[in-house]
């Protein structure tokens, strides 16, 4: 069962988000927050799997509620998937910082939003292609630091070159399966391999490894 917080100072969608999620036998929704102070004690509370949280609220907003949550080891499992009305802002950039493994717009089809919430719950690809081709495209325009500095670069000579080949494929948007199928291994030796390098890179989840392969020059976007 997928446990699920929403965090939205809307009432309106969450009750959108609760009435699509209710209806899914695999999905349960533990909780509901109007605000990121609500939503970080609720997330303490129930431990969910997925918090999806609203970007921008008043008091403490989904950027503050997200550093929180991801600041906290008790809550080292509670995957926050960032809903925002844009699909691509600033605020992305500070969320990612944070440590938002996903992003979301909040006019997603009802298909895609369940086929997101449960791609997020098994950690797989959390960050949508439209939002990684323009976080790549800001990098070639102005890199993105968050402080890794050499250690990023550090961290990548530790890798086998599988895991360095596994990351780079993770920084283009590919989900286990695709990276499996360019690979020409197992989804569950692509899932391995993508662990380990999360663990030797200290990174929280996958946005995070995206964000490393760029930084690190690993990946290198394209035109620069």
């Amino acid at each position: 069962m997928i446990r699920v917080l929403l965090v939205d100072d809307q009432r309106l969608l969450r009750s959108g988000f609760r009435a699509l999620l209710d209806l899914e036998d695999d999905i349960e929704v533990v909780g509901e927050a109007g605000d990121g102070l609500e939503g970080v004690a609720l997330a303490r509370e129930h431990l969910p799997d997925i918090a999806l949280i609203d970007i921008q609220m008043p008091g403490v907003d989904g950027i503050e509620a997200t550093r929180r949550i991801a600041a906290d080891p008790a809550l080292a499992g509670v995957h926050v998937v960032i809903l925002t009305n844009y699909g691509f802002d600033e605020y992305v950039f500070e969320a990612l910082r944070a440590g938002a493994a996903g992003f979301l717009v909040k006019d997603i089809v009802p298909e895609d939003f369940l086929h997101a919430v449960r791609v997020a719950a098994r950690g797989d690809a959390l960050l949508a292609p439209s939002i990684t081709r323009k976080l790549i495209n800001r990098y070639v325009d102005q890199p993105l630091h968050t402080g890794t500095g050499t250690g990023a670069a550090t961290g990548m000579e530790e890798l086998t070159n599988r895991e360095r080949e596994a990351v780079a494929l993770v920084a283009q948007g590919l989900s286990n399966d695709q990276i499996a199928d360019r690979m020409v291994i197992s989804p569950l030796t692509a899932k391995t391999h993508i662990n380990r390098a999360m663990a030797k890179l200290h990174a929280r989840d996958r946005a995070q490894l995206v964000v490393l392969a760029y930084e690190s020059g690993l990946v290198t976007p394209r035109g620069r």
